[in-house]
């Protein structure tokens, strides 16, 4: 990766969890109920802030946490742009107290690959209409598409044996 990033943009995740019962058995299942973008999120250090209860389910809001973004990864963020759903990834693990903790969120599809291969779990949510204007405006500056060149074929009638 480059040496750091050109862009850092603040953000921060709203996770929800909600409890799974089976016969004698209970575990927490969690998921992205969406990431929200904002100055104001940047000095903001909420770790897992208890944001909205009900019956079912209990939301948390982790801030302090930013997308970064680099120069050598613009080829993945323009796949990323041009797929069908845009999104950022959110890479999570687990703290002492069982909780999914956000560590990163990325617009780089490799980066959360990477994630998977290293057991983190990784979630994905709609980019926020702030984040995909920066995102954008990052790839058209910075991507350079590679020239598609055509393969010349060889001919192999030439280099038959007798």
């Amino acid at each position: 990766m480059s040496a750091g990033p050109r862009v850092s943009l603040p953000v921060a995740v709203v996770m929800a969890r909600k409890t799974v019962t089976g016969k004698g058995w209970q575990v927490p299942s969690w998921r992205v109920v969406g990431v929200v973008a904002g100055a104001e999120l940047a000095v903001q250090q909420t770790r897992g802030t208890p944001i909205r209860k009900d019956e079912t389910e209990e939301h948390f809001l982790w801030g302090g946490l930013n997308v970064e973004l680099f120069r050598d990864a613009a080829a993945s963020y323009w796949a990323n742009l041009t797929g069908r759903q845009p999104s950022l990834f959110i890479l999570c693990s687990e703290d002492d107290q069982g909780r999914l903790v956000p560590k990163s969120v990325t617009a780089d599809q490799d980066e959360a690959s990477s994630g998977v291969e290293v057991n983190d779990r990784v979630f994905s949510a709609p980019i926020p209409p702030e984040v995909y204007q920066h995102l954008e405006a990052f790839v058209v500056a910075h991507h350079m598409p590679e020239e598609k060149r055509k393969r010349k074929r060889t001919d192999w009638s030439a280099h038959e044996e007798s």
